[in-house]
C-alpha cells in the first residue's frame, strides 16, 4: 500500500493500530481458549449506560442465570451485577462450552430487555432507544439495536491466588461504587453466598 507522503511509516501504524484498537470495542480482544476452566468475566452494556438502575432488568438477568444454570451447563461461582456491567466468575459443564452459553445469555436477555426499553414503562425509551441504536449501526453484524458489547474480557483463572483476587474484586464492586458498607449487603452479588447467607442466585463455592 502506497503512502501519500504526508505520513511516515510510524505514523502509519499509530493509525492502523487505533483503528484495530476502536474495532475491539465490538470485536474483544481476548478468547476463550479452554472452555470448561474458570474464567473472570464482563458484560458491559454498550456506552455505560446504566440501564440496569431498573429492578425490571436486573430480574431478566437473574432469571437468564438461572435458566443457564439449568439447561446450559453454566456453574457459576460468582456474580455481581451493577448498574451497566456485570462480572462473573464461571465455567461450563463437561458436555457445553462457556462461548456458547455467554452467546445465548447476552442474545436471550438482549431480546427480553428491548421490549421492555421500547414500553410505556420506560421512561429514559428515546434516549436508550437512540443509544443503542447508535451502537448496533457501528457493528457490521447488527442491523439494529445492541446493548451489550462484544467484548467478554475473558481472563482464565489459571492459579488460585488469582482466583481470589477475582473473587474479592467481584465482591467489593458495590462498596467501591459506595453502593454498601459491606459486601454482603448487595443484594445482585454472591457475597452473601459467601458470607454463610442466602444469595438470589445459587452458586458453587471455589
Amino acid at each position: 500500500m502506497k503512502l501519500d507522503g504526508e505520513y511516515s511509516c510510524a505514523a502509519y501504524v499509530f493509525k492502523a493500530s487505533n483503528f484495530v484498537m476502536n474495532t475491539n470495542i465490538f470485536r474483544g480482544g481476548y478468547s476463550i481458549k479452554d472452555q470448561h476452566a474458570t474464567h473472570f468475566l464482563t458484560f458491559t452494556v454498550c456506552g455505560w449506560i446504566d440501564l440496569f438502575t431498573r429492578k425490571i432488568y436486573k430480574d431478566i438477568l437473574v432469571e437468564s442465570f438461572q435458566f443457564c444454570q439449568k439447561e446450559k451447563g453454566l456453574i457459576l461461582h460468582a456474580y455481581v451485577i451493577m448498574s451497566n456491567h456485570i462480572h462473573l466468575l464461571a465455567r461450563a459443564k463437561e458436555s457445553f462450552w462457556l462461548s456458547d452459553i455467554i452467546r445465548d445469555f447476552k442474545k436471550f436477555t438482549h431480546n427480553q430487555m428491548m421490549p421492555v426499553i421500547q414500553s410505556e414503562v420506560e421512561s429514559r425509551r428515546l434516549w436508550m432507544l437512540h443509544q443503542f441504536k447508535y451502537y448496533g449501526n457501528r457493528n457490521s453484524k447488527n442491523e439494529n439495536y445492541q446493548i451489550w458489547t462484544n467484548n467478554n474480557h475473558p481472563e482464565e483463572c489459571i492459579t488460585p491466588d488469582f482466583t481470589q483476587i477475582k473473587l474479592k474484586y467481584i465482591h467489593e464492586n458495590p462498596v467501591r461504587a459506595g453502593i454498601v458498607y459491606n459486601p454482603e449487603d448487595y443484594m445482585y452479588s454472591s457475597a452473601s453466598n459467601y458470607a454463610g447467607l442466602k444469595g438470589i442466585l445459587d452458586v458453587e463455592f471455589i
